[in-house]
């Protein structure tokens, strides 16, 4: 468990707000059980290593306020959103008898021992947290699911996963999920394909848009060869071509 001293704040103006971050502190705020909500600040230097991690909103702290000390857990983290860096922090005092719902983070172990990874299988992870309803007094900091023997086509429901005493999963009314190992993807090579061989004539015929061009560089038309062609054949004699009908006899 984490100690962190605390320092009750009075003002609660943005601006003295902003002059304490500059400082080196985040303002927070401290409620739940009997006692009112309380304004405090935390130095950054000191819960900075844990802020960023994925167990720190499932995390129980111990704040110690000007000589007390009260069992928390964080329930909310807000980022500036240009240095995202936090710059405010709730928390939640944790009073003995009472549940908590929390998003608990799920942790893998021994990868080396499941024969199905061992063969090019694929744990796919389903749920890296699970939300769980836990006694206040014994949170757990992460849900352990061991590997050893998992095969390819081995399913990971929550039910083979040993949960603390008194920790259930809030989702009750199916086995749900959380990884599976699965078969190795084979990616396939694409086939390359079959070079082209030029069609006959096809070299040195320069590209449509390069004839265009061409073309418009002269008096602004596009020939037709094939018209122009046409135009300087001459006609042949159709008399010359007709055939005669036989002489009646």
């Amino acid at each position: 468990m984490s100690n962190l001293k605390a320092i009750k704040r009075e003002n609660t103006s943005s601006g003295s707000n902003n002059k304490l971050r500059s400082e080196g502190l985040i303002p927070a705020i401290l409620y739940g059980g009997k006692n009112p909500n309380q304004n405090i600040s935390i130095q950054l230097k000191e819960i900075k290593n844990i802020i960023n991690s994925d167990t720190f909103l499932s995390k129980v702290l111990e704040l110690d306020i000007d000589g007390k000390k009260e069992k928390v857990i964080p329930r909310d983290v807000a980022y500036n959103v240009v240095s995202e860096e936090p710059i405010h922090i709730d928390f939640m005092r944790i009073v003995s008898g009472k549940k908590i719902i929390l998003e608990i983070p799920v942790k893998f172990i021994n990868h080396p021992d499941s024969p199905g990874l061992k063969r090019g299988g694929v744990l796919n992870i389903v749920r890296r947290k699970v939300e769980l309803k836990c006694p206040a007094e014994s949170i757990p900091d992460e849900i352990i699911v061991d590997l050893v023997g998992t095969d390819i086509g081995t399913s990971i429901k929550i039910s083979s996963i040993k949960l603390p005493e008194n920790v259930v999963p809030t989702i009750t009314d199916r086995d749900f999920v959380v990884a599976t190992v699965a078969a190795p993807t084979v990616i396939k090579e694409p086939e390359k394909p079959a070079e082209e061989t030029p069609a006959e004539g096809a070299e040195g015929e320069a590209p449509a848009e390069g004839a265009e061009a061409a073309a418009k560089e002269g008096d602004g038309t596009k020939k037709d060869d094939k018209g122009k062609e046409g135009a300087d054949k001459k006609p042949e004699d159709k008399k010359s071509t007709e055939k005669k009908p036989p002489e009646k006899k």
